[in-house]
């Protein structure tokens, strides 16, 4: 078998050259902030040449849509408990499990910044949300389909997830268990 028939592996040096460089984004976003470092500052962090980077990602504004993103899919499964509340608390705990981790305050915070830049800035805020409001559609919609009446995607943000993120970027309190059922149980 040559090189061209031999199947390509998942992972390999393209994931863990992406899970370096998202990581030194996401160390250089807690120590120093949004706006306060380079693409030559990630590559040397992450181990990477800035080639690697631009050619990879093309700018740091892309770089940094991809970290936000990713962090989105992988942090947050979509729960299927059977039941709308079940899958409601769940995924919120997933969600308060995720913001409040060792890199949850950093990527909160990018997600915020990038709200207030340009228009590429403006393009990775508007997909981190259509990306929240998608997961939280295909829950609601599932549960639409078992013959509940679900909430819209607006009063999930209003009501769960806006308390979340405001008490994590204000250190206005914990997000305990009973904290995060009672968002979901005052919803429903």
């Amino acid at each position: 078998m040559d090189d061209r028939q031999r199947p390509r592996r998942p992972g390999g040096r393209s994931a863990r050259v992406r899970a370096a460089v998202h990581q030194a984004v996401t160390d250089l976003i807690s120590e120093r902030g949004y706006g306060n470092f380079t693409v030559g500052e990630v590559a040397a962090r992450a181990g990477v040449a800035d080639s690697s980077i631009y050619r990879r990602w093309g700018s740091l504004e892309t770089l940094l849509t991809d970290v936000v993103l990713t962090r989105l899919e992988e942090r947050s499964p979509m729960p299927d408990t059977g039941s709308l509340a079940g899958d409601l608390r769940t995924y919120a705990a997933n969600v308060a499990r995720e913001i409040t981790g060792p890199d949850g305050l950093a990527v909160l915070r990018l997600a915020v910044a990038l709200s207030s830049n340009g228009q590429q800035d403006l393009q990775a805020r508007d997909a981190f949300l259509a990306e929240r409001a998608r997961q939280l559609q295909l829950m609601l919609d599932r549960a639409r389909d078992r013959g509940e009446q679900p909430p819209d995607v607006l009063a999930v943000l209003d009501h769960i997830m806006a308390p979340m993120y405001i008490r994590v970027l204000f250190g206005a309190g914990p997000l305990t268990p009973d904290y995060v059922d009672g968002l979901v149980d005052r919803l429903l």
